[in-house]
């Protein structure tokens, strides 16, 4: 798969979009859509609000396929751009399945390996006919966080 990254610019903050690691979370454009809209093209308006509202909604994306630079810190390192990489995140939902984010390797019991990205559900109910994936159950069989 083809590593793309796009850099969008208010002139103070430096928009970095990573498109193979999104995991369309929605959030940024639920949180910001004068900035975020996916209806628009190009989909980021970096002047639809203030670099302070900007950075804030890109640290609640879940992938890191949305990061930033202060490009004022740029211009003090010589115009070297910093390296950007996605972290993961493990998140438990409410009542359902652990949520993994990112690029992930799943090794089953046998040692076989396959590489996920974007987001894995692992079943957290113990109900799930597909383990260690989540198939649903804890829908049917009304897992709780509290039992």
């Amino acid at each position: 798969m083809k590593d793309i990254t796009k850099h969008y610019s208010n002139g103070e903050v430096t928009i970095v979009w990573k498109p193979n690691v999104c995991i369309h979370s929605e959030m940024c454009f639920h949180g910001l859509p004068a900035v975020f809209n996916p209806n628009q093209k190009p989909w980021i308006n970096a002047q639809g609000a203030t670099t302070e509202q900007i950075v804030s909604q890109i640290k609640h994306c879940p992938s890191g396929a949305l990061s930033f630079f202060m490009n004022a810190d740029v211009e003090k390192q010589g115009g070297v751009e910093p390296q950007i990489t996605a972290e993961s995140i493990v998140e438990p939902t409410p009542n359902g399945p652990l949520l993994v984010y990112g690029n992930i390797i799943v090794r089953d019991a046998t040692g076989k390996e396959t590489h996920k990205n974007k987001v894995t559900a692992f079943c957290r109910c113990g109900g799930s006919s597909n383990k260690p994936y989540c198939d649903g159950t804890h829908t049917k069989i009304n897992f709780s966080d509290k039992s």
